[in-house]
């Protein structure tokens, strides 16, 4: 099978369940921005050598790719499944991963500005981009006029990846023996 099928020649593309729309449509914005960070958490993968934590990364990045087969599902033709969807112990997964990392972290009185290593910068890259996947969700899900457990537990995996990147670019810090750079107002 050829890798080009000239079927989105015309700035179309087919969601799963074979609806065409626009290539513009905030639909594909979303899942793009989804695709988007599992590429840069790969990347994040790269500068990592902390195996727990590349098994981590790489538990993510498959959820990720649930979580943008989701977006892209027609609901009028399809029913989201296990692979096209996120659950609560994953979200609760990710809890325990803060948590256990955070025991082993300094508490922080100041903002953190990206910086001090690859890896760490890499991290902060990440947790940006998850950040924009969240608002473009909250927008879509607001435009699709979507409300179901499937949309409200994906919201929250991505919420707390985000929070997750955050305490692994901590965490990355004090293994790397790195100063945070901290805000200086």
């Amino acid at each position: 099978m050829k890798v080009y099928t000239k079927t989105g020649d015309k700035g179309t593309t087919c969601l799963i369940g074979g609806t065409r729309i626009s290539k513009a449509d905030h639909r594909i914005e979303t899942y793009g921005t989804s695709d988007e960070l599992n590429s840069f958490i790969g990347l994040l993968r790269a500068a990592v050598s902390n195996e727990e934590v590349d098994g981590q990364l790489k538990r993510v990045q498959n959820k990720l790719f649930n979580l943008g087969a989701y977006l892209a599902l027609d609901r009028e033709k399809c029913e989201p499944g296990p692979a096209t969807s996120v659950s609560m112990a994953e979200v609760k997964w990710l809890e325990d991963c803060i948590d256990e990392m955070e025991q082993a972290l300094p508490v922080l009185h100041s903002f953190v500005l990206p910086g001090g290593s690859e890896a760490i910068s890499r991290c902060h890259v990440c947790r940006t981009v998850c950040r924009r996947l969240e608002r473009h969700m909250v927008s879509l899900f607001d435009l699709l006029d979507d409300n179901s457990e499937e949309a409200k537990t994906a919201l929250q995996y991505v919420n707390r990846l985000s929070d997750y990147l955050f305490i692994l670019s901590k965490k990355i810090a004090q293994d790397e023996k790195n100063e945070l750079f901290l805000w200086e107002n």
